[in-house]
C-alpha cells in the first residue's frame, strides 16, 4: 500500500517529492540511527562514533545522524556503555533546543556560547573510557572523511594521548550503516525508478532523427525534473549523459544530432525527498530506412550485454563480493568477444549515486580494490551494468551498458523494476 501511495502520488503530483511535511526522511533516519547503527558499531568493533558538525561546510553525513542545521560547532557521540546503545550531542546553546525538539536523540547538552563543544565532548569521552572510537577520517571514502585538519588539532587537544590512540577511521562503520537501506527506502528508491525509466522512454519518443540532438533529450529530462520537484543524482551537468555517438564516460550531452544507424545510450538518475537517488540506464537504436529490427550485429552486441547483466544478477547473493559479481560479468565479456571495458561492473547506489558499500568490481585490478572484497548483505542496493563494447567504423569504442537496479535479499537480488529487455526503436517510418 505504501508502495502504490508513493507511485500515484508521484505520477499526478507535480513537485510532490518536495513537500517538506511529506518528507519520510525525519522518521526514517530515527529508525536507522536506533537500529541500523548499533549492528554497524558492532560489525566494525567499536564503542563509539564522533561527528564534528559546522555551518557552511559541514560534514558529508550531517544529514545522516542530525546536525544538518549546525550552525556553530556541534558534536555528535554515538556510544555503547553497560546500560546499552546512547545517542548525544553537544549543541551551542542557541541551536540546543531546536535541536532537542526533534526528538532525534537520547540527550542534547546545551553548550553555552562561552564554552567549547568540543571540549565538553571529549571530557566526556575520557570519562567513558571507549576502547575505540570511530572518527569521521578515511583515504578511501569521502563521506566517511568529513573531520577537517583544524577539528582533528580541537579535538586532539582535548584528549589525552592514551585516547587519542584509540581514535579510527569511521570507513568501515560508514560502509557498513550506509549500505544497508530499510525496506521502506527500497519502496522509495523502487517508486522512483519506475519514474525514471518512465520518463527515458518518453524523451525518446520525441526523437526527430536528423535534427533532435543528444543535448536536446537530456533538456527533455531536465524539464521533467523541474516539472516534478526533483533534483540531479548526481553532478548536474552530466546528468543525463545522452549519448548517441562514441563512448565518453561520465560526461555531459553534446550537440551531435542524433542519425539513422545511431545505438543512444541514456544514463540518467533522480534525486527524491533531496534524500535518495536512481541510477538507471535505458538504449535505443536508430532504425535505417528499410529497417524493421536493429541489424544482426547490433542485436547480437545487445543480447550480448544481456548475458553480462544476468550473469552479474546470479551472482549477486548475501556473502558474495563485489569482485565475485565483477568476474562473473566478465567472463561472459571473453566469451561474448567483447573489446575490453574499464568500468566496474557497478557500485552501491541511494544517498548518492556512487554511495558506500561494496564496489561490484577489482576482477582485473591486482590487488583488487578493498571495497570490491566486501561481502553483500540483504538490504544493500546496486546499480549495475550488463556490459558489451565493440570498435565503430571510426574505430572508436562504443558500449551498451544497459544498468538497472537491483537490492540484495535472503538468498539472491530483486531488480527494483522490470529491466529493459528489447531496445528502444526510433523512426523507421
Amino acid at each position: 500500500m505504501r508502495f502504490m501511495f508513493l507511485f500515484s502520488a508521484f505520477i499526478f503530483s507535480p513537485a510532490c517529492w518536495s513537500i517538506d511535511n511529506t518528507n519520510p526522511w525525519p522518521e526514517i533516519r530515527k529508525e536507522r540511527l536506533q537500529t541500523l547503527l548499533p549492528k554497524a558499531m558492532k560489525t566494525v568493533d567499536v564503542d563509539a562514533w564522533l561527528i564534528i558538525c559546522r555551518e557552511n561546510n559541514n560534514d558529508p553525513l550531517a544529514k545522516h545522524v542530525g546536525c544538518e542545521n549546525a550552525g556553530q560547532q556541534a558534536v555528535f557521540l554515538f556510544y555503547f556503555d553497560e546500560k546499552g546503545f546512547h545517542s548525544k550531542a553537544y549543541s551551542p546553546a542557541g541551536e540546543s533546543k531546536a535541536l532537542a525538539d526533534i526528538n532525534l536523540l537520547n540527550e542534547v547538552v546545551s553548550v553555552p556560547r562561552e564554552q567549547s563543544a568540543v571540549s565538553l565532548a571529549a571530557a566526556f569521552v575520557e570519562k567513558k573510557k571507549f576502547a575505540r572510537i570511530a572518527i569521521n577520517t578515511s583515504q578511501n571514502n569521502a563521506q566517511a572523511d568529513g573531520l577537517s585538519h583544524i577539528q582533528y588539532k580541537a579535538l586532539a587537544t582535548n584528549l589525552s594521548n592514551v585516547t587519542i590512540q584509540k581514535l579510527v577511521s569511521s570507513e568501515n562503520l560508514v560502509y557498513e550503516y550506509l549500505a544497508i537501506k530499510l525496506p521502506a527506502e527500497v519502496d522509495i528508491m523502487r517508486a522512483a525508478a519506475v519514474i525514471t525509466a518512465k520518463w527515458q522512454l518518453e524523451a525518446y519518443n520525441q526523437i526527430e532523427v536528423g535534427k533532435t540532438t543528444d543535448k536536446d533529450v537530456a533538456l527533455f529530462l531536465k524539464r521533467k525534473m523541474a516539472e516534478y520537484g526533483v533534483t540531479d543524482a548526481w553532478a548536474a551537468d552530466q546528468n543525463p549523459n545522452v549519448v548517441s555517438g562514441t563512448d565518453r564516460g561520465h560526461s555531459h550531452a553534446t550537440s551531435r544530432v542524433i542519425q539513422v544507424g545511431d545505438v543512444i545510450q541514456t544514463d540518467f538518475g533522480i534525486k527524491v525527498h533531496n534524500t535518495w537517488v536512481t541510477d538507471i540506464q535505458r538504449f535505443a537504436y536508430v532504425l535505417k530506412p528499410g529497417e524493421t529490427a536493429p541489424p544482426a550485429d547490433i542485436l547480437y552486441y545487445w543480447e550480448s550485454a544481456k548475458k553480462g547483466r544476468a550473469a552479474a544478477f546470479d551472482a549477486m547473493r548475501p556473502g558474495a563480493t563485489g569482485r565475485d559479481v565483477d568476474i562473473a560479468q566478465r567472463k561472459v565479456l571473453k566469451e561474448t568477444n567483447s573489446i575490453p571495458v574499464m568500468w566496474s561492473t557497478g557500485h552501491p547506489v541511494g544517498y548518492v549515486a556512487h554511495d558506500s558499500g561494496p564496489k561490484l568490481g577489482g576482477a582485473t585490478a591486482n590487488p583488487p580494490n578493498l571495497a570490491s572484497l566486501k561481502l553483500l548483505k540483504p538490504g544493500m542496493t546496486f546499480a549495475f551494468d550488463g556490459f558489451h563494447s565493440w570498435l565503430l567504423p571510426s574505430g572508436e569504442p562504443k558500449t551498451i551498458s544497459v544498468e538497472e537496479m537491483v537490492v540484495i535479499t535472503e538468498d539472491g537480488a530483486e531488480y527494483l523494476i522490470p529491466p529493459q529487455q528489447d531496445l528502444v526503436l526510433i523512426g523507421g517510418k
